[in-house]
């Protein structure tokens, strides 16, 4: 079953991998040739003072990015269900900063970035209800059966 889903979701990886490049793209632009002067009078200075204008993966709030923000548990409904919440969280982000800005250079990119989490979360829509369609009903949360193989769902 994992297979099937796997040969649905081919790339997707290199996908965001792309976002978060053409996210830094956007930043290096944006900060390129700051001022002193303009590098405080944006609030900019407490990020300079640590990273000077290199790409450090930061959320707005100042929290810095985290492996844990992955939360792989290796059951497919629920690495499905949280690759959704994860492909909204993403949209929700691009809606705000579109709200954000009027600057084209930075609003057309991320509306395409927007589209693209759309896409991804009707493709993983699709692999959970293939993964769905592929489990026993009686066992949607009885077991994993990628590795509970000796178990049985109970009639």
């Amino acid at each position: 079953m994992f297979q099937n889903c796997n040969a649905h979701f081919h790339g997707q990886c290199t996908y965001e991998l792309a976002h978060m490049e053409m996210i830094s793209a956007i930043l290096y632009q944006l900060t390129k040739g700051l001022t002193p002067e303009e590098i405080k009078a944006s609030g900019f200075d407490t990020y300079f003072v640590d990273h000077t204008t290199g790409i450090y993966p930061v959320a707005a709030s100042g929290v810095p990015f985290t492996a844990s923000y992955f939360q792989s548990k290796g059951d497919i409904i629920t690495d499905l269900t949280e690759d959704l919440a994860a492909e909204q969280k993403a949209r929700t982000t691009y809606d705000n900063i579109i709200r954000l800005t009027d600057d084209p250079d930075v609003l057309d990119p991320i509306k395409f970035l927007r589209e693209r989490e759309i896409v991804h979360f009707q493709r993983f829509g699709e692999g959970l209800r293939i993964a769905q369609d592929n489990l026993n009903s009686k066992n949607f949360y009885a077991f994993n059966p990628e590795f509970d193989t000796n178990c049985k769902a109970r009639g």
